[in-house]
């Protein structure tokens, strides 16, 4: 089964500002894992006004992360849906204008404090979980010593398992079994020498 859109590649600076606003941030997020909603529920879930969520929509539409959906509810409650699953840019090349490696420093940084909330916020309901769920999930790491095209590959590799699970999951063992929500944070860092684990 394919996806229904593909990933959206930001190659401007001001397509990433964008994105950057915290509001924005989550109201996309909730658009990609929740599905369509209007402005007014997105206001009522991240406790804004409509008229904040709905000023926040049309930059996200304006730059292409959201579009209205085909089936509408209604004529007065517009509704929306991500236009896209998840949001790549090259460092690289956004860094090459000052603002864009400002904007790029401050997603990354936004990303790896997100996954330490997680991991905190997982680390003290994980006893409240499933037993096979608690014992399903984790924290992984490895160290691997790989080319650039190496890392390249691995990273396509990578995203294409996690696409799969998105849209074509294998049945569970047990009909019976939990779900839960995964969050799951790709990881790779190159380094010049080995970094050690614990860090100091």
């Amino acid at each position: 089964m394919a996806e229904r859109y593909p990933p959206a590649n930001v190659t401007d600076v001001e397509s990433l500002r964008a994105i950057a606003h915290p509001i924005r941030a989550k109201m996309l997020a909730l658009l990609r894992y929740e599905g369509p909603a209007t402005a007014s529920e997105l206001g009522r879930r991240l406790g804004e006004s409509s008229g904040s969520t709905s000023y926040h929509l049309r930059q996200l539409a304006r730059y292409g992360f959201v579009e209205e959906d085909p089936e509408q509810p209604n004529r007065r409650d517009k509704r929306w849906r991500a236009a896209s699953r998840i949001t790549s840019w090259s460092r690289a090349e956004i860094s090459a204008d000052p603002q864009g490696r400002e904007v790029s420093d401050a997603l990354e940084r936004r990303q790896m404090l997100g996954a330490v909330e997680a991991f905190q916020r997982w680390f003290v309901e994980r006893d409240s979980l499933d037993p096979r769920l608690a014992d399903a999930g984790g924290v992984f790491d490895d160290l691997l010593r790989l080319t650039p095209s190496q890392l390249r590959r691995l990273d396509s590799e990578l995203m294409a398992v996690f696409a799969r699970y998105r849209t074509d999951p294998p049945p569970p063992d047990d009909p019976d079994e939990p779900t839960a929500h995964v969050r799951i944070y790709q990881q790779l860092l190159p380094f010049e020498q080995v970094p050690l684990w614990p860090p100091s």
